[in-house]
Order: structure tokens, then sequence, then C-alpha cells
């Protein structure tokens, strides 16, 4: 059976939780939104994937500046403020009593519309968001056994066609890819850019290690992933050699370690592609210490204090 990153332990609580809908919270059987809303007629908006830990939301302003990047590109307002929308945030935290072990979906639509029609003019409310909190925590043997990528048919296309650096609700791209993944019994794919070179996966961002290097893509075909970002800084910050750039399947084949990154997961490393066992299969040296530098990192920006300071996330004092 396939085993993806975002593979979890169910959590009996979770069907208690409390859902955030525009401000009001609403238990979840009864959490709902209109059938005319532009995310469920057309997949219109914008969403981000938080975690939380020691009771902080991990790289906020980074999360929030890509949300509100995507909501002006796609021409529309949230109708809120900035730190409204943070207050929220944490009120779904403090009314569900989550602190850690958390992953949080924040979800942004143009709004409802008065006929299923895509022409934005028709929309007649403000933007829909919708917060859910989960107790959510990936599988210990996510972080060490390598998973498996099947390259896929489905491309990462030209920002004139979609650009890939909108965190969309249109993700049908990524669910194809997903499914033929699913089909030819692995646990993500693995996408190519138009000239053929890696780009990411449907989920996650995908890194190779050669010769003690880290490569990524150019990242001209995936979305401005803040996990990956955060790695390639850690790399430069502990002198790990890393380069964003073109590479092939051959250069992937060949590789001596792999592993994907992402808001849920974090590091996780890759077995194999294609049914080439890269390494051992296992999790290497490079990726075990980069999951560890990670983890500093992610205490760092979550580190405990008596208040939550709303513009940028750190403790007051």
């Amino acid at each position: 059976m396939a085993h993806g990153t975002h593979d979890y332990q169910d959590d009996p609580r979770n069907a208690h939780i409390l859902i955030d809908i525009d401000g009001q919270l609403y238990p979840r059987d009864e959490a709902k939104i209109s059938v005319f809303d532009s995310g469920f007629v057309l997949g219109d908006g914008v969403w981000e994937g938080l975690r939380v830990h020691n009771g902080r939301i991990a790289f906020l302003d980074l999360h929030l500046a890509r949300l509100l990047a995507g909501a002006k590109t796609l021409d529309f307002a949230l109708g809120i403020s900035r730190d409204t929308l943070i207050e929220r945030l944490y009120r779904v935290l403090e009314k569900n009593a989550m602190r850690d072990g958390v992953h949080m979906r924040l979800m942004v639509s143009r709004g409802v519309k008065a006929t299923p029609y895509q022409d934005p003019r028709v929309t007649i409310t403000p933007a829909t968001i919708v917060i859910i909190a989960e107790h959510k925590t990936p599988l210990p043997e996510t972080l060490i056994r390598g998973i498996r990528l099947f390259t896929v048919h489905v491309r990462r296309g030209f920002p004139d066609i979609q650009d890939q650096k909108i965190n969309s609700h249109s993700k049908l791209n990524c669910i194809l890819a997903c499914i033929q993944a699913t089909k030819a019994g692995a646990d993500e794919a693995l996408m190519l850019d138009p000239q053929g070179f890696v780009a990411t996966c449907n989920s996650t961002h995908f890194f190779i290690v050669r010769s003690g290097e880290v490569w990524t893509s150019s990242g001209d075909y995936c979305l401005g992933g803040i996990t990956r970002s955060n790695i390639i800084s850690l790399c430069e910050e502990h002198a790990i050699p890393c380069r964003q750039r073109n590479f092939s399947l051959t250069d992937v084949y060949g590789a001596d370690e792999a592993f994907v990154t992402g808001t849920f997961a974090g590091v996780a490393p890759v077995g194999s592609v294609d049914g080439r066992i890269l390494g051992d299969g296992q999790r290497g040296p490079v990726v075990a210490r980069l999951q560890e530098l990670y983890l500093r990192a992610l205490e760092h920006e979550c580190a405990p204090g008596p208040h939550v300071c709303l513009r940028d996330n750190r403790p007051k004092g």
C-alpha cells in the first residue's frame, strides 16, 4: 500500500473540533458553506497549510504573505485585516484547546455568487474565510522510511497558462498527477517542467543529494515553498552546498539521497524514484542532518513566550 508524506494517525478528538467560518465557530458536523460559493463552484480561491508547535503557528508571516499575494493576483480582498485574521487563527486553537501536534487549513474563496458562473462580477458577498484545525501529526515512519515516487506525464506548466506560484484551490493538475502515481503503486508523484527537467512533487518539494551537494529545481515551475526556502537557507547557514538548478531524471536516478519538504511532515526521505533505489533506500546522512537542523529552526521559531505578537508571531518582551 502506498504511504505519502501526509499520512497521519487518526485522532478521535477531531470528531468534536470547532471550525471557524467567517468569524463564527461551528461544530464539525454543522460547518457548511453555500453551494454557490466561488471555491466550491470553480476552485476560485487560495489557501495555506499551517503547522502549530508549542502553541505557535510556525512561519506565519511567510504563509500570510503568500496567501495575500495569491488573493491580490486573483484580484479579490479578504475583507478583514491581517491582525484580525491572526486573531481568528489563534482563537480556533484556543477554543479547541490545541497546542502541539496540530495542522491547520486556512481557506479563502472569492465569496458567494448570485449564479454558478465564472465571472467574478457575479460574486455578491465578501470573501469566504474558513479555518480548520485538527489534531494531526505525520506518522513517525514517514521521517525514516524512504517514500516511493513515480514520474508522471502531467507537467508543471508555463505561468501564462496557470501560474504555479499561486497556491490556489484549483489543484486539478496535482490531483491528476497524484492519481497516476497512486495507480503506479507509488506514494507521490514527481512532476517535470515543460522542458523535461525535474520541477516538484504533486504536494511537496523535491531535493536530491549528489556527492554531498543538495540540488533542487530552479523553482520556476513550482509554488514558492516555505519549508523549501527554509531548507535552502539552513544549507547556506551550515555550509552545506545547495544549488537551485535544472536537472534531469538521469541526475535523480544516480543520486546518493533524496528528500521532499512540506509544512506537514517537514523533511521526509525518498527511497526510490520510478523503481530505481536511491542509496540504500533509507534515510541518508545529509537528510538526517537537515531534519535535525529543521527541527531546531522550528523550535526557535516557536519558542514559548507569554504573549503572541500579532505582527511578527514572536514573543513580546
